[in-house]
């Protein structure tokens, strides 16, 4: 793990092999890298240089909430510098859940830096829709106004960032509570803005305007359902599909670590495709 200052933050991050294409997995929800380092291990293995970092606000990397855009265009850009500080562009960019939406969103605003998009867990529908805006921000907003930042500290998701950097906790414990509900709300405005498109937080004509070489693995909850992952491949043109041998739950969420068994699947699907890609 090491740190470098990406736009004015300390981002930590990691990087798995030491040749080969250079390839960026994000994470979902809002956590940090460390679940998907088995998966950056065995791609590495396979010839490709990994690069996995915590987004802002996320893991052992720097908070700054602001809200003049959707987290997801925030990461990408963050991204984009990241790998532009290690000479690493094109790179093949990849993610699972709000990864994915990040991933996309860095195809659609950093074309020529994107080799190819790696899509796990693509998310949408309108359980999402209904989930995700309370699960990010409304409860936040909630703790807030009863409790000020205190009561934000305290809470499992914001204890972690100060536990992982404890910078952190000063920056919390000095933002006017009204701030930082503000901004929430902005955010959650936003992030609702797009929560009902097919692929949640992105225009359907964002999405057809992709035209990096695609390839994608759909989920199988309530939250990312195999219909979500078909649907951003019908509208992505060129795009692969490739399901994996499950089936879709009735469930709000399955834990990205309840996919291990399948990451050797996963991870054969993604070589041969960047392969494909690579030899033109």
């Amino acid at each position: 793990m090491a740190m470098t200052n990406v736009r004015g933050l300390n981002i930590n991050y990691e990087i798995i092999g030491n040749e080969g294409p250079a390839v960026a997995l994000v994470t979902g929800g809002r956590r940090g890298y460390a679940e998907l380092v088995p998966l950056a291990h065995k791609l590495a293995a396979n010839g490709y240089r990994v690069f996995l970092h915590d987004r802002r606000n996320t893991g052992a990397s720097d908070i700054l909430i602001k809200g003049e855009e959707v987290e997801e265009i925030t990461w990408a850009d963050d991204l984009h510098e990241l790998l532009k500080q290690h000479d690493a562009l094109p790179a093949f960019i990849g993610g699972s859940s709000a990864g994915a939406r990040t991933a996309m969103l860095f195809a659609i605003r950093h074309p020529e830096a994107v080799k190819g998009l790696l899509l796990l867990r693509v998310t949408g529908g309108k359980f999402a829709a209904g989930r995700l805006p309370e699960n990010y921000y409304g409860q936040y907003i909630r703790i807030a106004q009863e409790g000020g930042m205190e009561a934000i500290c305290a809470t499992d998701q914001y204890k972690e960032r100060i536990e992982s950097n404890a910078a952190n906790r000063e920056k919390l414990e000095n933002m006017d509570p009204a701030e930082f509900i503000s901004v929430m709300n902005r955010l959650m405005e936003l992030f609702i803005a797009g929560a009902d498109t097919p692929v949640m937080g992105i225009s359907n004509d964002n999405v057809r305007s992709i035209k990096a070489p695609t390839v994608i693995i759909p989920g199988n909850d309530n939250t990312h359902s195999s219909e979500s992952g078909r649907i951003a491949h019908e509208m992505i043109a060129g795009s692969e599909i490739h399901p994996l041998p499950i089936e879709d739950q009735d469930v709000p969420l399955i834990p990205y670590e309840e996919w291990a068994p399948y990451e050797a699947e996963i991870t054969e699907t993604f070589v041969e495709f960047m392969h494909r890609v690579e030899a033109g």
